[in-house]
């Protein structure tokens, strides 16, 4: 198999085998115009298995959606054909619009117009909960 390289764009690395599709998907890469490449399960030595996507242009990520899905993903600018800069992700304290109440007696269910906003609460596990009727999430 070959994958171009890419001139200037985005390489998202170390994504955990089986989450690309999850971040392609969060990321909306589906309506970008330009070349996306999605690698799965790629052999690596520091991880066993991992997924790749490479974003052939210059375009700003959402990092909460990143941090989110895979805390553990590096992204890689890539410009001129080289390596610029590398970006270690973290958890997100706050997430915004990422995910939805579960809760039916939340206000966020029926004022559409308000942001779906949760906190971090549990870092170790991952926990967040909705800002307005406090339910959690578990990642």
């Amino acid at each position: 198999m070959h994958i171009d390289s890419i001139q200037n764009g985005i390489v998202i690395d170390h994504i955990t085998a089986g989450q690309g599709m999850e971040l392609y998907r969060l990321l909306g890469l589906d309506a970008l115009t330009c070349s996306v490449a999605l690698i799965k399960n790629v052999n690596s030595r520091k991880m066993g298995k991992k997924d790749i996507i490479k974003i052939d242009a210059d375009m700003t990520l959402n990092m909460d959606i990143l941090g989110f899905v895979d805390p553990d993903v590096t992204v890689d600018i890539i410009r001129g054909g080289e390596l610029v800069e590398k970006r270690k992700i973290d958890l997100p304290q706050t997430l915004t619009n990422v995910l939805t109440c579960k809760n039916p007696r939340c206000i966020t269910a029926t004022e559409q117009e308000l942001d779906q906003v949760f906190r971090l609460t549990d870092p170790v596990h991952r926990v967040y909960r909705c800002i307005y009727c406090d339910t959690s999430h578990k990642r």
